[in-house]
């Protein structure tokens, strides 16, 4: 029963994620083609780091998972005002402290961006105007989120899921439409409106729809504003390497050579287009039945849940990876070469080189959305961000080091290093948390093993073909022949290896094509 309403979920955050990452390709194709390869690019792309960081400052990023228990609990006890007098606790003080937030940010921008970003002196205050217009969609982003928990909580995820289409599709449409004529403004003016239309007005007309009593008082002595304030702590004051990970590397690219920001941007794209399917789609449906099971004192079963979950998750993510790897090329071809004149081979076939680097820790980028919910269904804020943390800062030397000697290449190999020994570690703690040790459920370790040997036949099958492929070709083909050979053998190499997940995606497809017939 917990895998099927995990499945279903995850089915819907699947679709949602996969769309909207089809339609952020698109916005990313066509921010590419409107504003180029240049210091345009990376001004705009560099002007959503100060809105992200304050989001990240106020728990943004874990608001449904710190509120959704809190919520659930009074669910359980049919108390549905109780549950709405807490929302209204906890959002209220939110408000106040957002509207602050965006308001002596929006004063401080222009010592912010000298301080933190090393570009020309002639082009900050452009970056400035740029990140003075998005500032206050965060806002609607992080009111939208505790919404949107409240949806998820009660298992009614289809609005909070589908919400980011309608945020990416905006961007999109002010780029068309006000990008000829503004440039990267009109991006950021699309970022503003989309983030009031989609992550916050859908998941309230949910909210609505579903008896929302928000009341404006502000109650300082609630106890779930304590317990919210001591969950989210945490990941206020830690600097984990999950957050920050691009400034950093926004930090080191800024004084490389122009285009590399956007190089990096355009490539991380790419190799967030499987994270959220696969990661967060798995991460976001598993936690409010992990939520409910550890509620239930059954921790082993929550533990058996999430790694079946995360087992089925990795299989997915790797074939993923072996295919973006060897046609990385190509991809960025496809989206930001034809016909835009913007970009160099040599450029693209840079994106290309970053997107499979990046892609040699896309288990691990996916894998940790799922682990670090196995602790916050405990309750526990702390680990996910200390360990974080404490990567982030090992491996600050690790991208100096490979930064200087091998550029932008550098900065996404110490990436990829950092993120993967911070899963690792992530995945050990929660083992010894949460495991049952009379009844360990599926091993993951030989798994992760048997991917790795997958992978690396994938990988080497993809490249052994690339050379045979008449270079003449287009580049969609290309990359479907090469990428396909690599996944395709990956997924037959991993079933060589007796890992019983890809029979049953053999067995899932082949029954989904039995019925459309």
């Amino acid at each position: 029963m917990n895998t099927r309403v995990i499945g279903v979920a995850s089915v819907l955050w699947g679709a949602g994620i996969l769309l909207n990452r089809v339609i952020g390709l698109i916005r990313e194709s066509v921010i590419g083609r409107t504003l180029g390869n240049g210091v345009e690019t990376d001004l705009y792309l560099t002007a959503f780091d100060l809105p992200d960081f304050l989001n990240y400052l106020l728990a943004g990023g874990v608001l449904s998972i710190v509120f959704i228990p809190i919520f659930q609990r009074y669910l359980a006890r049919d108390d549905e005002d109780g549950g709405w007098r807490a929302f209204s606790a906890i959002a209220n003080p939110l408000v106040l402290l957002l509207v602050v937030g965006v308001a002596l940010m929006w004063v401080a921008t222009p010592w912010l961006t000298r301080l933190l970003f090393d570009f020309e002196p002639q082009h900050f205050p452009q970056l400035d105007r740029l990140v003075r217009i998005v500032l206050p969609a965060q806002i609607f982003h992080i009111i939208g989120g505790l919404l949107a928990a409240t949806l998820m909580a009660r298992d009614r995820h289809a609005l909070p899921a589908f919400a980011p289409l309608v945020y990416s599709g905006c961007i999109v449409g002010g780029g068309l439409v006000l990008g000829p004529s503004l440039g990267a403004e009109g991006f950021a003016w699309g970022a503003l409106v989309g983030s009031a239309l989609g992550p916050f007005a859908l998941p309230l007309a949910g909210a609505l729809k579903h008896g929302l009593r928000w009341t404006p008082l502000i109650d300082l002595r609630h106890p779930d504003l304590r317990r919210y304030v001591l969950l989210s702590l945490p990941v206020m004051l830690g600097v984990s390497i999950v957050a920050l990970d691009p400034l950093v590397q926004k930090y080191f690219a800024s004084s490389m050579s122009e285009g590399t920001i956007a190089r990096l941007g355009f490539a991380r794209t790419l190799m967030k287009a499987p994270m959220g399917v696969f990661g967060l789609a798995t991460g976001v449906a598993a936690f409010p039945t992990l939520s409910r099971l550890i509620a239930r004192g059954e921790h082993g079963e929550a533990w058996r849940t999430l790694i079946a979950a995360f087992r089925m998750m990795l299989v997915l993510a790797v074939t993923a990876q072996v295919a973006l790897t060897v046609a990385g090329a190509e991809v960025a071809t496809v989206i930001w070469g034809w016909g835009s004149g913007r970009f160099t081979t040599d450029q693209l076939a840079e994106i290309g080189r970053y997107t499979g680097l990046f892609c040699l820790a896309l288990w691990a980028w996916s894998g940790q959305l799922l682990i670090a919910r196995g602790f916050y269904a405990q309750g526990n804020t702390w680990t996910p961000t200390l360990v974080g943390s404490l990567a982030l800062l090992a491996g600050l030397p690790v991208y100096w080091l490979l930064a200087e000697r091998a550029g932008g290449d550098g900065l996404v190999i110490a990436s990829s290093i950092t993120i993967s020994v911070y899963a690792v570690a992530l995945l050990i703690l929660l083992r010894r948390t949460l495991r049952d040790p009379a009844d360990p459920g599926p091993s993951l370790w030989r798994a992760l093993l048997r991917l790795a040997i997958a992978a690396g036949c994938g990988i080497a099958a993809g490249w052994a073909l690339d050379p045979l492929v008449p270079a003449d070709w287009l580049a969609l083909v290309r990359g479907a022949v090469t990428g396909g050979v690599g996944a395709l053998v990956c997924l037959i190499a991993a079933w060589a290896l007796r890992l019983p997940e890809v029979g049953r995606i053999v067995r899932l497809l082949t029954r989904r094509l039995r019925r459309r017939r």
